[in-house]
């Protein structure tokens, strides 16, 4: 079943379209949390974002690029200001559609279908994992943190992973040199302890300062 997240302050606008998209078989989801729009967005990993441009603190241009940044995920743009400066901002800034308001129910969900076709007939999503602000993208294999990408070797990608797979789990070390055995021929002890530790090093650098926590005797997490 497709993912809809909704980023509309205007409640009453929301939770038609909300009841709307259920309507149609769709699941849906009204952003609660203005002030961190990306963070809603990676937990929900939607199939599709109906995004407004006036928003609280940050307007739908800021949340549609920094959704850019970490996924391709189709993005329609819903609002009053329909005139053609913000209908090219809203496709120069990465959007799919723009509808404006007051729009037709019936128009609205044909166009949230057809996009829908359209993408996911051909691509699966992609879904992105978030903690402390920090963007794994599993598309592209790599980590976005206050608006900068972080570089990932490849074994240190697969270590991310795994942890950010099982925020507040305890992950062993003998599960993850199973991951790292998947692309290399052969991840010891020591090889693991060197990559975990120049991913500690590049994860300090950015600002993410105690991401992975050491269970010593046991393994590692991401509390």
């Amino acid at each position: 079943m497709y993912r809809i997240l909704i980023v509309e302050d205007d409640q009453g606008i929301a939770g038609a379209i909300e009841s709307l998209a259920k309507s149609w078989g769709l699941e849906a989801r009204c952003v609660e949390n203005f002030r961190n729009v990306m963070s809603e967005f990676a937990e929900y990993a939607p199939h599709l974002v109906l995004l407004d441009i006036m928003l609280p603190f940050f307007n739908g241009y800021h949340w549609c690029g920094e959704i850019r940044k970490v996924s391709k995920v189709p993005v329609i743009f819903i609002s009053s200001a329909a005139d053609n400066m913000n209908i090219v901002m809203a496709v120069n800034m990465g959007a799919d559609d723009f509808i404006a308001k007051p729009f037709d129910q019936s128009v609205l969900i044909a166009k949230i279908q057809a996009l829908l076709r359209r993408t996911y007939d051909f691509a699966a999503a992609v879904p992105v994992l978030e903690h402390r602000g920090a963007l794994l993208n599993t598309g592209d294999n790599s980590l976005t943190y206050e608006n900068e990408k972080i570089s990932l070797t490849k074994n240190e990608y697969r270590i991310l992973l795994a942890l950010m797979e099982n925020k507040g789990k305890v992950v062993s070390r003998e599960r993850l040199m199973e991951r790292l055995w998947e692309t290399d021929s052969f991840v010891d002890e020591n090889t693991l302890t060197v990559n975990v530790n120049r991913l500690r090093k590049k994860l300090d650098a950015a600002g993410l300062t105690e991401f992975i926590v050491t269970k010593f005797g046991v393994g590692y997490i991401i509390a």
